[in-house]
């Protein structure tokens, strides 16, 4: 039986938990996730996983934040002016816009506070700076 290697596509079911067992993430009830191992499709520590399965496999493994969505980033948080926002927008905590950056590029912020004209946002992954824990099983190797 051959075995999960880069540039192979991989039909993976998983379930995703934070340390306290909470979760965040599941396939369960809907198709495997499919991607072609070794192009970085999904986060690193989850390829490493996946790398040398057989069809059947199961496996759980934690995934430290470096090879996930990397550690939380104070510079991140920025204070921006409440007129850097759309005239009809309404920015209230939680709520979560796409910013735009110099080159076109589009990232997700989520606002974390709002106080009179200055509003702040996270553009730190919601899941940066957390250990993760899967449980994965290689349902399929190709297409």
């Amino acid at each position: 039986m051959s075995s999960a290697k880069a540039g192979d596509t991989v039909h993976v079911h998983y379930t995703g938990r934070f340390e306290d067992g909470v979760v965040f993430d599941t396939s369960q009830g809907k198709p495997p996730l499919q991607f072609v191992l070794g192009t970085g499709a999904v986060i690193p520590g989850f390829e490493q996983a996946v790398d040398g399965l057989s069809v059947g496999d199961t496996v759980t493994a934690e995934i430290a934040p470096e090879d996930a969505y990397g550690r939380r980033s104070d510079e991140l948080v920025l204070d921006v002016p409440r007129e850097n926002f759309p005239d009809d927008a309404d920015p209230q905590v939680g709520q979560q816009f796409a910013m735009t950056a110099g080159d076109g590029q589009q990232t997700p912020v989520t606002v974390t506070g709002v106080d009179g004209e200055t509003v702040q946002i996270d553009a730190n992954h919601p899941l940066a700076g957390k250990s993760l824990h899967f449980e994965l099983e290689l349902v399929k190797i190709g297409g």
